[in-house]
């Protein structure tokens, strides 16, 4: 887990300053779906599937092959209904439903079948949450962000958990979250299905063992991080911890409502728990997912996550060593000066992560007339198309534009726009020089001390 900035200032304010909703990028193209709705099969920019692990020739597996594999897929289609059942039979023949690709190497399969034979939490629903996981891992871009109303008949008694407190939220500010959402249904299904099944259960949790290694090159680093993030975790060796994932005490509350009085476009009730329980990870396990705020350390804001925040995340989530990019220059007055590196470089990254079978989570600013940063926002590249002419078009997931498609933008337009991506360490390690996340982490932290002492 690393970042890359050459002046060492971090714009802290990217991520939804205040309650500005993130404006449709215009003149794009909204791409049609692809034919197969299943993950692993929408990155663009190739002919091929991108390789996976778990999706090689020798593990990839079409057909139940025993005996209680039936009886789990059988199980699951008596809970599921007419659509969720066709959607099953999708995922088995293209090798996502048997897929093992999870931390504990259990199946899509496995998670699916806890999800309807063992209890949910209470206020949650079996065959709701069933559908739900189905749907998302079927087609990843129906994931949103939008909060959606409170009805009347629980608005008194949502606001007194609140003291009185605004619970109608009108933009949220879980872009990053939903970013990280949308990316493990998309290339992780049954880890996003082992997700989808902790979270929801009585203990609304999961546990994920990660490699230290993979957020600091010292252990004692990496164990410093954890502690900063407050996130709970047992240390099993000296490159190993188990880390406990889960959503805030009130996602319940907001997972029950979507449960049962959802409008169309507005979070599922999985959305609520994955959502919050990433946002949970990021601010230091200070989100309150009535309010969409949240306090830490490390952010000035009680809105949204800082990069800092999104890359330890993303790291923890996948069990990846990320380098988070800093690619605009920022001045202490949010003004956009310029860039730390060429549009070219920064092209070549993103096809490089690509070409690597990632998705690349950004976030992009707006500016003003006198270019002060006025919004940002956090999407998702998956891929890459380039017309007659060698034009890129980046092909992206928005989880706040209302629409279950992904978006093409041109790289014209975008480009100017990423204030920093998040890559795997390899795409730059030989380019640039990096500087280990929990020592930017530890800078931040200070320079905010000292930024309320002075206050």
């Amino acid at each position: 887990m690393y970042s890359f900035s050459v002046n060492g200032y971090q714009y802290n304010n990217y991520n939804m300053p205040g309650s500005t909703k993130a404006t449709p990028v215009e003149n794009v193209k909204k791409s049609e779906p692809a034919r197969q709705k299943t993950a692993f099969t929408s990155n663009p920019i190739m002919s091929n599937v991108p390789f996976n692990a778990a999706l090689s020739a020798s593990r990839l597996r079409t057909e139940l092959s025993s005996n209680d594999e039936v009886n789990k897929y059988n199980t699951i289609n008596q809970n599921a209904d007419k659509n969720t059942r066709k959607l099953l039979n999708t995922l088995l023949k293209t090798g996502v439903l048997l897929n093992s690709d999870s931390n504990d190497n259990s199946t899509t399969l496995d998670n699916l079948y806890k999800i309807v034979t063992t209890p949910r939490a209470q206020g949650l629903n079996a065959q709701v949450l069933l559908k739900e996981t189905v749907e998302a891992i079927s087609d990843p871009h129906i994931i949103t962000q939008q909060f959606g109303d409170i009805p009347k008949v629980y608005k008194e008694s949502v606001s007194a958990l609140e003291n009185g407190q605004d619970v109608n939220v009108e933009h949220s500010g879980t872009c990053p979250a939903a970013s990280i959402e949308f990316s493990l249904a998309h290339k992780h299904p049954a880890e996003f299905a082992r997700f989808a099944q902790g979270l929801s259960s009585p203990e609304m949790s999961v546990n994920k063992t990660i490699k230290l290694s993979n957020l600091a090159d010292n252990t004692l680093d990496a164990i410093w991080l954890l502690n900063a993030f407050e996130i709970p975790y047992t240390a099993k060796d000296f490159d190993r911890a188990e880390l406990k994932f889960a959503p805030d005490k009130n996602a319940i509350v907001r997972a029950h409502i979507q449960t049962v009085d959802r409008d169309r476009l507005e979070r599922s009730s999985l959305d609520v728990l994955m959502q919050s329980t990433f946002m949970q990870v990021g601010s230091q396990q200070s989100y309150d997912t009535l309010t969409d705020k949240r306090g830490g350390k490390f952010n000035q804001n009680d809105k949204g996550l800082i990069e800092f925040e999104k890359t330890f995340t993303e790291s923890v989530v996948d069990d990846k060593n990320k380098v988070s990019v800093t690619y605009q220059t920022v001045d202490e007055n949010a003004r956009l000066v310029g860039y730390e590196t060429d549009f070219n470089t920064m092209k070549k990254q993103i096809i490089d992560a690509l070409n690597m079978g990632e998705n690349i989570i950004i976030g992009y600013t707006q500016v003003d007339s006198n270019n002060i940063i006025i919004n940002g926002h956090e999407i998702t590249i998956i891929g890459a198309r380039f017309d007659k002419n060698g034009k890129m078009y980046l092909i992206c997931n928005d989880t706040d534009d209302g629409v279950s498609k992904p978006i093409e933008y041109s790289e014209d337009y975008l480009l100017p726009k990423i204030h920093h991506a998040t890559f795997p360490q390899a795409v730059v390690q030989n380019e640039m020089k990096v500087t280990e996340n929990w020592a930017e982490g530890l800078k931040n932290y200070k320079e905010m001390k000292r930024m309320r002492r002075a206050a």
